[in-house]
C-alpha cells in the first residue's frame, strides 16, 4: 500500500524504556528519509514526544487511529498505538512487565498490519527479552514473534551486509544461525542435520532473490578446527556434514563444515556469498566487527 513511489515503512518502537523512540526520531529527521519512504511509528505517541524533546528535534506527531490512516506529511510522524497507556509510566532505563507487553502489541500490530497489506514492511527497534518474560511472553525475540504470527514453522534470523558494506562479495554477505537465543550448554543438544539443511536452503533462497545466481554457501563446524577428526567433538561428522551433504542434494552450493575462525575470513574476501553460523555469537561477532553500523537483521522464511 504505497504513497505514491514510497513504500510505507512500519517503525515499531520497542521497548519504551529503551533506545528505540530516540532512534526512531534521529532517523525520521534524516532529510533522506522522506524522499525514500512514509515511515509510520508503531508505539505511544506520548514516548514519541518524550524523544523528540529530549534530542530538540523540529518534529510533531500526528496520531491516526490505523495503519491504513497514515499518509506522508512533511515535518511530522504519524503514530499509531495498538498498546495500552501505562507504558508512559515506566521509567526510562529499566525492565518492566508493561514496556514488555507494549513493545509486544507494537511488534503483533505492525506484523498483522503488513499481512494486510496496510504497510510494505516493518523495521523493529529494540526489545527487552527480559520485559518480555516479566510480561509472561515467553518468547526469545523478534524473530520467534515474527514466525508465530506469520505461522511459519522454517525460519531463521540473518545478519546482511549490503554489497561495497565491508565484503568484497558483489551480492552482499549474509550470515544465517541454526541455534539463536539460547545458552552455549544448549546448543549441541540443539543441533540437527535437518536444522543444518533448513538454514542452508533459507540463506540460499534469500541470496538468489538478491540477485545472486547460484549462492555459494559455507558452513561453519561448531568445534574448534572443525572437531580436528573427531578430537575436539563428533558433531561435524554426525550431524553437520549429514545437513550439508543433503543440501547438495537439492542442487546447492553448500560447502564444509569448515573451522568458524577462518571461514568468515574468508567469507568477508569474497570466497562465499552466505555462510551458516551454529550459533548466535560464532557469526554475530565476525559481521558486528567488521560493519557494526550497516549490518541489517533480516527474519528469513516469512
Amino acid at each position: 500500500m504505497r504513497v505514491g513511489t514510497r513504500p510505507r515503512i512500519a517503525l515499531t518502537m520497542g521497548d519504551v524504556a529503551g533506545i528505540g523512540p530516540e532512534v526512531i526520531v534521529r532517523a525520521c529527521v534524516d532529510s533522506r528519509l522522506e524522499d525514500l519512504v512514509v515511515p509510520i511509528v508503531v508505539g505511544h505517541p506520548a514516548i514519541l514526544e518524550r524523544a523528540i524533546r529530549l534530542v530538540n528535534a523540529r518534529l510533531k506527531v500526528r496520531e491516526v487511529s490505523s495503519l491504513k490512516e497514515a499518509a506522508g506529511e512533511p515535518g511530522a510522524i504519524c503514530c499509531w498505538n495498538p498498546g495500552r497507556d501505562d507504558v508512559v509510566d515506566v521509567p526510562p532505563g529499566t525492565n518492566d512487565p508493561r514496556s514488555g507487553r507494549g513493545a509486544y502489541d507494537y511488534l503483533v500490530g505492525a506484523i498483522r498490519g503488513a499481512l494486510a497489506g496496510e504497510i510494505d514492511a516493518i523495521t523493529t527497534a529494540p526489545l527487552s527479552k527480559a520485559a518480555l518474560h516479566l510480561a509472561d511472553l515467553k518468547y526469545p525475540g523478534h524473530t520467534e514473534i515474527l514466525a508465530v504470527e506469520c505461522g511459519v514453522k522454517q525460519f531463521g534470523m540473518m545478519l546482511y551486509l549490503p554489497k561495497g558494506e565491508s565484503v568484497r562479495s558483489p551480492n552482499g554477505l549474509g550470515v544465517v544461525h541454526v541455534t539463536l537465543h539460547t545458552s552455549i550448554r544448549s546448543v549441541p543438544g540443539l543441533l540437527t542435520s535437518e536444522g543444518v539443511t533448513e538454514k542452508i536452503v533459507l540463506i540460499d533462497e534469500f541470496m538468489r532473490e538478491m540477485g545472486c545466481g547460484k549462492p555459494r554457501v559455507g558452513v561453519c563446524a561448531l568445534n574448534p578446527h572443525a572437531g580436528e577428526e573427531g578430537l575436539f567433538g563428533e558433531e561435524e561428522r554426525t550431524i553437520i556434514e549429514p545437513g550439508v551433504a543433503k543440501a547438495g542434494q537439492l542442487g546447492i552450493e553448500a560447502r564444509g563444515p569448515y573451522p568458524a575462525d577462518t571461514l568468515l575470513k574468508r567469507a568477508v574476501g569474497g570466497e562465499f556469498d552466505a555462510v551458516v553460523a551454529m550459533y548466535h555469537d560464532q557469526g554475530h561477532i565476525a559481521l558486528k566487527l567488521i560493519a557494526f553500523e550497516s549490518a541489517v537483521n533480516v527474519t528469513l522464511g516469512l
